[in-house]
């Protein structure tokens, strides 16, 4: 077979130029036929293509991987961070790793967090910087709109903010209700601060829902002892009932609440019938009963904290037989003997057994006079007995 002298290609005997390298073929045959075919050297071009690019991703493949390793770090060194509340330093190594390694979801999440998280630190400052002014409503909602900002995150780190952020809601809640309290609401007013300040988890407020569950309780039971010394027992029970609403545990109006409702039945027996159950056998024992039964222990009179005028005392009862609705008629009275209010209250509990001692007060309001110059005097002492 006959071949190009110049590159290898087969040639025929007739032919005087080389289709393939177009070069003029040697008119001997013999310089055709002893040629051996050379080597194509364009083959190397696509082989070492081929090599530079499996070395190039070999090399590539090995920068990712360090890459990602040092992404690996650079995130677990945030984490450890982040667990520290160190939100800034953490922020940066969140950042290396997301730059280090694309499409990092961990870390991108983990960066967005702590994103939000030193928003929501500024926010509790701005908080506390309103609250310095008395502000409330403005914290409140500072606060309100960074506590809405994490609720697509979860871990520790978010619930130790969740719960920085429900602090210093309560401390605002706490001093935006002392403010209204140094105010001196009214009664309807303090209904519904019991409620607001009752929501509260914290100490300070449960001292708050004391002092104006006994505020509450105090007016109460003034107001309905006035309607019930004018026997006007409905209106006296129906404020007693709402009072329970604020303070169902209050034994001083669940026991004025019994009173009433014996009171009313008592009301409604004719003094008759009342003569009749006091003839027994036992006179001398029922005169006793019926006269001295009970004994003054103390009586004293004051202002609370609102500057209203308190009336406290204490009987004991002195009858062989139980005693219910004892009732106290007292007068208040200047230096010079003047009597300028009277009153009855009713003792707590309700029902008086031998030797047992009850307590009675009263608060009365818009009074001007002295209080060193007030005296109490108690005029009469009523009770009933169950015979």
């Amino acid at each position: 077979m006959l071949h190009c002298p110049y590159c290898g290609s087969g040639v025929k005997e007739k032919e005087i130029y080389c289709i393939t390298c177009g070069k003029e073929l040697p008119e001997d045959l013999d310089l055709r036929s002893n040629i051996k075919k050379k080597f194509n050297k364009l083959w190397f071009v696509p082989i070492i293509a081929i090599v530079v690019f499996l070395i190039g991703i070999s090399v590539l493949n090995l920068v990712l991987q360090n890459q990602a390793s040092e992404a690996k770090n650079l995130y677990e060194q945030g984490e450890k961070l982040l667990s520290d509340n160190e939100f800034e330093e953490s922020y940066d190594l969140f950042k290396q790793a997301t730059l280090k390694k694309s499409n990092f979801t961990q870390a991108e999440s983990a960066l967005n967090f702590v994103g939000e998280a030193m928003k929501v630190k500024n926010a509790i400052k701005q908080a506390n910087s309103q609250l310095d002014k008395e502000n409330f409503q403005e914290a409140l909602s500072l606060l309100n709109d960074a506590e809405n900002s994490l609720k697509n995150y979860n871990g520790s780190a978010v619930s130790e903010l969740v719960d920085e952020i429900v602090f210093y809601r309560n401390e605002i809640k706490v001093a935006q209700l002392q403010s209204i309290l140094a105010e001196n609401p009214t009664i309807d007013e303090l209904k519904i601060l019991l409620w607001e300040a009752d929501a509260i988890q914290q100490d300070q407020a449960d001292q708050i829902v004391t002092d104006i569950r006994n505020q509450i309780i105090d007016f109460t039971f003034s107001k309905a002892s006035e309607h019930l010394s004018n026997k006007q027992f409905t209106d006296a029970q129906t404020i007693v009932e709402d009072g329970l609403k604020y303070a169902p545990n209050s034994e001083k109006l669940s026991s004025l609440k019994t009173t009433i409702e014996k009171e009313k039945a008592s009301f409604e027996v004719t003094q008759q019938q009342r003569i009749e159950q006091a003839i027994s056998a036992e006179a001398e024992e029922r005169e006793l009963n019926e006269t001295d039964a009970i004994e003054l222990l103390s009586v004293e009179v004051e202002r609370d904290q609102q500057g209203n005028v308190v009336v406290k005392g204490e009987v004991k009862s002195v009858a062989s037989d139980p005693v219910h609705s004892v009732l106290v008629d007292y007068s208040l009275t200047t230096d010079n003997d003047s009597e300028f209010l009277s009153n009855e209250v009713y003792v707590y509990p309700d029902t008086l057994y031998p030797e047992e001692s009850g307590k009675f007060e009263f608060t009365h309001y818009e009074v001007s006079e002295d209080i060193e110059l007030i005296d109490i005097e108690v005029n009469t002492v009523k009770w009933y007995l169950n015979y």
